[in-house]
């Protein structure tokens, strides 16, 4: 083989393997296998088949102008890596990533982000590619595990510490399982997603339901003791590989802001210029923002003797020092900006019905805040399929959240949902899931949709409360009301002193340390979300933030059950009305038989639309309910064993002279009518009342089990 000159530095990386047991299950790692011409590469694969590289990239060339941290974080889904095709009948290519591949990208980069230092300029990219998959787990923490392995071996010393991720679920005896598979999710009682470094919780993400706070606790404490395996792995791997072969040197180029620009800066915002900011709404705080960034801006290059400094650079001095003030007075004095307590929710109004022909609707607002929820609902042949590399999935309930640039106040181009609108709009479905019907209790496909009309902070909370109350207003009965609150805790490096806020506003919201949003009823927590920029986290923390977050959601849930308690006693007008039954697996056959017939000829003799699913759960969707009714009991009447009484309707099939009249009913049943019984009067003449054709409704006036046979007659209307 011919080494050309260009190519002998690449191959000069040799492949490094590694194979550990976590928790049971093996585990091998290797770099340098794929992706020669990146910074770094990791492949991770396992016992089941999983193949997963992840790639990390350093731009060295700085853009002019940056200043904030360009990283992007890319998940690719490969239909090949399970065996399919995929994708539609048209378009056989990957196309834009699947909403799980959104969520996942936005997973990867929230633990990972914060261990970078505040000012990193560079271009970071990391691209997770799922390579083969065993389809039976979705092996997250692979992800996060080869994105921190790949930084820190491309010499990335900036990134502080190894970090990882792991899902375990509580099932429905209490046990906790880690790495659950896709079945195994179906029927957990908690399904928790938890980062870490060695010590400190960096992101979470979590579904309850029926938990109580005890057990979210053992849950996390049992993750962690996971995660430290994976992350003590990274520090071997990566010490085992810098052992055998030098790291190369760090591209990572972090802004420092002049020390003495800083300090002066720093003195001359006093709290008296700080005073105007206080207690004022949110369009006068960005005002008065405003006047004094160009106060300090006029005044520091009028002092200035050396070059003066940059307008970001002068501007971020300015907001450092504005940060420090605000949280020293939260911390010493517990005031806020808009003068609440640390634990004071803003007033809440509510309005309900506002759209008179949409299937239910609700107005939240909080303060400034407001969502406009809407809920429709479907018939069971709406639901939603999932095709993405797993096995195919539906969903019987959706949450679409939409945040249109007026909402803040700005102009900016109308664009399709991005990362953001879908994880919010997940993290509702999360929220609400626990407390819907079952679809036996409920038949109906649920869209709900936020439409965030004017947001000054924590507009996920308005979503979720809002939704929980449209529901009701569609007469969706569910369980039990959610609320929802957005907690945020700041911390002084300093002392290790920390204050837990309740519902912060925007203007407030550059001040935090770590986001916790949590949902929940009058019984249980239904979800949980956080994020955390400091490096570390504590349980006690976590203890105290759950705590303060049960007092906020039962404030505001007494608040919403003012006005309303229960679901609507009857189904808006506009909604389709859907009646439904279980029916036994093997009569599936007697109701479909062969092409549709009969399903087509319930469907237009009633005017209605039939659904039925494997497991024997049909549907029957009708404009009335009148018709609903009499679709089911005509499906009822069909499947069971006729009793003396029972009417049915049957249409002539065939006219015996003499005999009688063969009735078709359906799944190559058929029926006669004795001539005796066609009318009231002695008939001659069968073709002088019945014709091939004609929908004759008959009574069962006598059956015999033993030879099978039925008596008829037919009825006469008078």
């Amino acid at each position: 083989m011919i080494i050309w000159l260009s190519d002998t530095k690449i191959l000069e990386h040799k492949p490094f393997k590694k194979t550990y047991n976590i928790a049971g299950k093996n585990i091998t790692l290797e770099s340098w296998k794929l992706a020669l011409l990146i910074d770094w590469s990791v492949v991770i694969t396992d016992e089941d088949g999983n193949y997963l590289l992840t790639t990390a990239g350093i731009n060295e060339n700085v853009k002019p102008g940056t200043d904030f941290f360009p990283m992007t974080v890319d998940f690719q889904e490969k239909y090949y890596a399970t065996g399919k095709i995929g994708w539609n009948r048209f378009m056989k290519r990957e196309s834009r990533p699947s909403e799980a591949s959104i969520l996942n990208s936005r997973l990867i980069d929230r633990p990972i982000r914060p261990m970078f230092p505040k000012w990193t300029v560079n271009e970071v990219q990391i691209i997770s590619t799922i390579l083969s998959s065993s389809g039976t787990s979705d092996y997250g923490f692979y992800w996060i595990t080869g994105a921190s392995i790949a930084l820190m071996l491309s010499g990335t010393a900036e990134f502080e510490w190894p970090v990882s991720w792991t899902r375990i679920i509580v099932d429905q005896n209490d046990e906790f399982k880690f790495d659950p598979t896709i079945d195994d999710l179906k029927t957990a009682k908690l399904d928790l997603t938890i980062a870490w470094t060695l010590d400190a919780i960096t992101m979470v993400e979590s579904q309850w339901q029926e938990v109580n706070e005890d057990l979210v606790i053992k849950a996390f404490e049992y993750a962690h003791s996971i995660v430290k395996e994976f992350c003590n792995m990274q520090l071997d791997f990566v010490s085992e590989y810098s052992r055998l072969h030098a790291l190369p040197k760090s591209k990572i180029v972090v802004k420092h802001l002049p020390q003495d620009y800083k300090k002066k800066i720093a003195d001359y915002v006093t709290e008296e210029k700080m005073t105007p900011l206080y207690h004022v709404w949110k369009t006068e705080f960005h005002d008065e923002m405003h006047k004094l960034w160009k106060e300090v801006k006029e005044w520091i290059w009028d002092v200035s003797d050396a070059d003066p400094v940059t307008e970001a650079e002068i501007d971020e001095c300015v907001y450092m020092a504005i940060k420090k003030h605000m949280r020293k007075r939260v911390l010493n004095e517990k005031i806020r900006l808009d003068w609440r307590k640390t634990t004071e929710v803003r007033p809440v109004w509510w309005e309900f019905g506002i759209l008179p022909r949409v299937h239910g609707s609700a107005l939240f607002q909080r303060w400034v805040t407001q969502a406009l929820t809407i809920t429709t609902l479907g018939w069971p042949g709406d639901i939603q399929i999932i095709d993405d590399m797993f096995e195919e999935n539906t969903k019987r309930y959706i949450h679409h959240y939409n945040f249109p640039p007026f909402s803040v106040g700005e102009v900016r181009m109308m664009r399709w949902p991005g990362r953001r609108e879908i994880g919010h709009g997940r993290l509702a479905e999360k929220a609400l899931e626990p407390v819907l019907p079952s679809l036996e209790e409920f038949p109906y496909f649920i869209r709900m949709v936020s439409e965030i009309t004017t947001c000054n902070g924590s507009s996920s909370m308005a979503s979720i409360c809002g939704s929980s109350m449209s529901m009701m207003d569609a007469w969706v009965p569910i369980k039990n009301i959610v609320s929802w609150v957005a907690m945020w805790m700041i911390f002084d490096d300093e002392n290790g002193e920390y204050e837990v806020l309740t519902d912060i506003q925007a203007q407030e919201d550059f001040l935090w340390d770590m986001d916790f949003k949590v949902a929940g009823t009058v019984k249980w927590l239904t979800a949980l979300q956080m994020d955390c920029k400091i490096k570390w986290l504590s349980m006690d923390i976590i203890r105290k933030v759950i705590t303060q977050s049960q007092m906020a959601l039962e404030s505001i849930r007494v608040d919403m059950t003012k006005t309303l308690s229960t679901h609507r006693p009857e189904l808006s007008p506009f909604a389709p009305f859907i009646v439904s039954m279980r029916i036994p697996v093997d009569k599936i056959r007697e109701v479909i038989w062969k092409g549709w017939e009969t399903i087509q000829r319930i469907t237009k003799e009633f005017e209605v639309k039939i659904d039925i699913n494997d497991e024997g759960m049909l549907s029957v969707t009708a404009k009335t309910q009148e018709g609903g009714k009499n679709a089911i009991d005509y499906i009822t009447k069909m499947l069971k064993w006729v009793e003396v009484g029972d009417t049915w309707i049957g249409k002539v099939a065939k006219i015996l002279d003499w005999i009688g009249a063969i009735l078709d009913l359906g799944q190559n049943k058929s029926w006669m009518i004795h001539i005796s019984k066609i009318a009231k009067e002695r008939v001659t003449n069968i073709w002088d009342y019945l014709k091939v054709g004609d929908m004759v409704e008959y009574k069962v006036i006598s059956v015999d089990t033993v030879a099978w046979k039925v008596g008829l007659e037919r009825v006469i209307k008078e």
